[in-house]
């Protein structure tokens, strides 16, 4: 069943069909010389006829509503079968549809689509299909959570109102994960520190002008080689430390078992793009520029973060989401994610 193979040689037959009618200039044989622009006409159409028998398989509705404008039953196909001697008949375009056959009202069969809906339609069918199914599941959880989490924020704030004269509360905006800038990063090139033989140092581009140092403590869990060229997700907003000499500008995030001895890295789906920042649904709001270390946010929602039992990276229940799906670890379920 050699399906790319039957899609090439049915596009092929497009292609060469839409040049005959092309050289052939049948608007000037139209004036000049109407009857060879008749066998023109009828061998195109044969052409149209046998496109939408040989694409049935792959775009039904587009072959019925061919047929349909030839004013012919899609329940007869055209067939050139071997044991019926039919294949001669292949070399006769022309005699596909027969004479005198009138044609339907044509219509085009496709419209242009604009730079915004191609644009739509590249996201929602990124990825694989397993992916893109991983991600409408994880979206509609994610859509239940956040509507428990809006039912329960009503009903503290009330209470609240009640208690303290309806003074405003901070903490629901201290700790929104919407504060973490989470970015999808390239790993362009990773060696060891120079000073320190449990870090790594490397040059991760996450979408910016120039590629930012970070620094990780990953020797021990991750081998230099599979450190290259990888897509990672990467805090971008923590405040830039020194680590042994190098200043580290974002932390790579990573998920560990229970005992620390396993340690997998943060992977974003293979076409997200790079420096697209990694969302959660019923979360909105811009990052901040600088995590507050005074106000520990990054502490209060790092306890959060973990990668679930089908390996999904979460904050509490809501997936890590790029628009080509959601990110996840190799093999660690229910570990910490730091």
């Amino acid at each position: 069943v050699k399906l790319k193979q039957g899609l090439k040689s049915a596009m092929a037959i497009s292609s060469d069909g839409n040049a005959y009618l092309q050289e052939s200039q049948f608007w000037r044989l139209y004036k000049e010389d109407p009857a060879t622009c008749a066998i023109v006409m009828k061998t195109s159409v044969g052409v149209v006829y046998l496109l939408s028998c040989l694409l049935e398989p792959f775009m039904p509705s587009f072959s019925r509503e061919v047929l349909h404008q030839l004013n012919m039953s899609p329940d007869e196909d055209l067939s050139f079968c071997d044991d019926k001697g039919e294949t001669a008949k292949a070399k006769r375009p022309w005699d596909f549809v027969s004479a005198g056959h009138k044609i339907g009202k044509p219509v085009p069969l496709f419209k242009e689509l604009k730079d915004e809906q191609v644009e739509a339609f590249r996201i929602k069918f990124a990825g694989s299909q397993a992916e893109r199914i991983l991600k409408e599941q994880a979206e509609a959880e994610a859509k239940k959570v956040a509507e428990k989490l809006k039912g329960t924020k009503l009903s503290e704030g009330s209470s609240k109102k009640k208690q303290s004269g309806g003074s405003k509360s901070k903490t629901a905006e201290e700790v929104s994960v919407a504060k973490l800038d989470i970015r999808v990063g390239l790993i362009r090139k990773a060696e060891k520190h120079p000073d320190a033989d449990s870090l790594y140092v490397e040059e991760i581009d996450v979408g910016e002008e120039a590629p930012r140092t970070v620094v990780s403590g990953l020797v021990k869990f991750i081998p230099l080689e599979e450190m290259q060229n990888r897509k990672v997700c990467v805090l971008c907003n923590l405040k830039p430390v020194a680590m042994r000499g190098i200043k580290s500008h974002a932390m790579v995030l990573a998920a560990s078992n229970e005992d620390h001895t396993k340690v997998e890295l943060v992977e974003p789906p293979e076409s997200a793009a790079v420096g697209e920042r990694v969302t959660f649904a019923g979360f909105s709001g811009e990052p901040e520029a600088s995590l507050n270390a005074k106000s520990k946010t990054w502490e209060k929602l790092s306890a959060d973060l973990h990668s679930n039992g089908e390996l999904v990276a979460c904050y509490k229940d809501v997936p890590f989401t790029t628009s080509a799906g959601v990110c996840k670890v190799k093999t660690i379920a229910n570990g910490e994610i730091r």
